[in-house]
C-alpha cells in the first residue's frame, strides 16, 4: 500500500471518528450542565450521541484494520509452525475481507430501504440512510484493505501498534 492512500486513510478516517468524539465530548458536557444547573437537558442528545457513536466507531474501523489492532486469539499460536504463520495470517484476512464485505452488502441494502421509507430518529428526525450509507461505506473500505492484505500480507506483522507509535 503506498503512503500516500495510508496517511489519506489516517488523515481521513482518524478525523471523522476524532471530530464525532469531539461533538460528544461538548455534548455531554453541554447536557449535564444543563440538567445540573438548569434543569434542562438538550433535547435529543442520546438520538444524536448514538448517530456519533455509530460515526466513531465505523469511521475507526478501518484505522483498527490498517494498524492490525483487532481483538486478537492467539492461545493457539504458539502450536502453529512458523511456516504456516503467514498462511494463517493471510486466512484470516481472507475470512475478515468476506466478513466485511457481507456486513456491507447488507447495510448497503438496508440504507436503500431507510431512503425509500423515508426513516428518521424518532425525535429530531435525523434521516438515517446517510448513516447507513456511511457504515455500509466504511465497512466495503475495511473488506478492501483484509483482501490487499491477503495478497500483500500485512503491515506491521498484523500484532499491535503501528512502528513509528512504538516506545523506544
Amino acid at each position: 500500500m503506498t503512503k500516500h492512500l495510508e496517511r489519506l486513510l489516517q488523515w481521513s478516517c482518524g478525523l471523522l471518528s476524532a471530530l464525532a468524539l469531539f461533538c460528544i465530548m461538548w455534548l455531554t458536557l453541554v447536557d449535564v450542565s444543563g440538567r445540573k444547573f438548569l434543569n434542562n437537558s438538550v433535547p435529543g442528545s442520546v438520538e444524536v450521541t448514538e448517530v456519533l457513536m455509530v460515526i466513531v466507531i465505523f469511521g475507526a474501523l478501518p484505522l483498527v484494520s490498517l494498524r492490525g489492532e483487532h481483538v486478537i486469539f492467539d492461545s493457539l499460536d504458539p502450536f502453529v509452525p512458523k511456516a504456516l504463520k503467514g498462511l494463517q495470517q493471510r486466512l484470516v484476512n481472507l475470512v475478515c475481507a468476506g466478513t466485511f464485505a457481507l456486513l456491507a452488502q447488507l447495510l448497503v441494502r438496508r440504507a436503500a430501504r431507510f431512503a425509500e421509507y423515508g426513516e428518521v430518529t424518532s425525535r429530531l428526525l435525523i434521516p438515517l440512510s446517510p448513516v447507513a450509507w456511511m457504515m455500509a461505506t466504511m465497512l466495503g473500505i475495511t473488506a478492501l484493505l483484509h483482501l490487499y492484505f491477503v495478497f500483500a500480507g500485512q503491515p506491521y506483522g498484523g500484532h499491535g501498534p503501528h512502528p513509528s507509535e512504538a516506545q523506544s
